[in-house]
């Protein structure tokens, strides 16, 4: 999809404009654009949804299920919209690639997912200021990080499940609703705006989600000695390209990000152009990792307690985002030993002997799939929850932001 709204000024929203067009040329206009152009056509159908209630919901919820040719010849507008640009796969998606899933997350036990990938992607996402302003405004620290973990955990299982993304499929709903969620999200927003609140409201931020769970959640498993060859980087890029498709973004910003190279252009670029992290953005990280470290702690076999848990995920966090942009998001130094190169040597000698032959592979693979994973998350106490403002009625069992 290709974003066609007027962008929209905003000084708070981009800064060191300059620089950046002298670094990146013709690309830095291109991306502020996209960052002030929102999703057209999942803007039209939170429209569309509010306008017409209970039958375009309930009109949403088959088609995402069974498909746009299930609704018939009077299917609301807008929704008819998404939906046929949701089913239009794009020519370079192998279906045996949406078979398979996504078999480089796969590989990757649960919990180094609960500890890595999901927490380093939240991070990523609080890292911004105007996101987390939003998020601020949407219940108490605790109760915000404690949904947020929830989703995101939940989200990205089924995403890189085998078969998640084909149309119907867990993750391809789940995709459409977290797509319709930050519109719903923008739609609440611009009416603060307006009235004089800083910074825009989220449009192609969601890109950042995506590089959350790309780039930077392989950063931090690396961290721990979780890495990956050059050709499963090709894998993994090529499968979250049409979750990008499924996002709404604009094929322009990931058609040529192949591997963690071409991914850290696009991260550079980004941040080149995105303020530094506030207090909410501090305030929700470290909501955030004590979510995680206090539901983790509780799961059964667990041998670390909540502290050194806590403590551990800080230290990845702070490899994954280096010393001084952690010093802005607020990530403490642990005070206890580093056990990091021990962990690495540790998972290291583990993945060697996974990927050493394809039956072994596929014996990880199924392990991590059969395996629980870090859905602990709903343990997380929800101390100080407050009603959050609504804006209309969420999209099947998800809230609205």
């Amino acid at each position: 999809m290709t974003a066609n709204q007027a962008p929209r000024k905003a000084p708070e929203r981009v800064i060191d404009l300059e620089a950046a067009r002298q670094r990146h040329t013709s690309q830095t206009e291109h991306l502020v654009v996209l960052l002030t152009a929102g999703d057209p056509l999942a803007d039209a159908a939170v429209a569309e949804l509010d306008l017409h209630g209970t039958p375009a919901r309930q009109a949403l919820d088959m088609g995402l299920k069974e498909g746009l040719a299930s609704l018939g010849e009077h299917s609301p507008t807008a929704i008819t919209a998404l939906l046929k640009d949701l089913e239009a796969t794009p020519s370079w998606v192998a279906p045996l690639t949406l078979h398979r899933g996504d078999v480089v997350s796969q590989s990757v036990p649960p919990i180094w997912s609960g500890l890595c990938s999901i927490t380093s992607a939240l991070a990523h996402t609080y890292a911004s200021p105007t996101v987390a302003r939003l998020l601020a405004g949407s219940g108490t620290p605790t109760d915000t990080a404690s949904r947020s973990l929830v989703e995101s955990a939940v989200w990205a299982r089924q995403v890189v499940r085998p078969g998640g993304l084909l149309r119907g499929g867990q993750g391809y709903v789940a995709t459409a609703e977290l797509r319709l969620r930050h519109a719903r999200m923008r739609a609440r927003s611009l009416a603060d705006w307006d009235t004089g609140a800083p910074g825009l409201p989220i449009g192609h931020d969601m890109v950042r989600t995506w590089l959350g769970f790309t780039l930077i959640a392989y950063r931090a498993l690396t961290a721990v000695g979780i890495e990956i060859s050059p050709d499963e980087e090709r894998h993994l890029y090529r499968y979250w390209s049409y979750v990008a498709h499924l996002l709404g973004l604009d094929e322009r910003l990931h058609q040529n990000v192949a591997d963690h190279t071409g991914a850290r252009r696009l991260q550079d670029l980004l941040d080149s152009v995105t303020p530094s992290p506030d207090e909410n953005s501090r305030t929700l990280t470290t909501a955030m990792v004590e979510g995680q470290a206090h539901a983790m702690a509780g799961a059964p076999g667990m041998a670390l307690s909540e502290e050194q848990l806590s403590a551990l995920m800080h230290t990845v966090l702070r490899q994954t985002f280096g010393e001084p942009a952690s010093d802005r998001m607020g990530l403490p130094a642990p005070a206890t030993p580093d056990l990091m190169p021990l962990i690495g040597t540790l998972n290291r000698q583990a993945r060697h002997w996974q990927t050493f032959s394809p039956a072994s592979a596929r014996e990880a693979h199924r392990r991590a799939l059969g395996e629980p994973g870090p859905d602990v998350v709903p343990r997380v106490p929800r101390r100080g929850t407050r009603r959050r403002r609504s804006s209309g009625a969420g999209l099947s069992n998800f809230p609205a932001a």
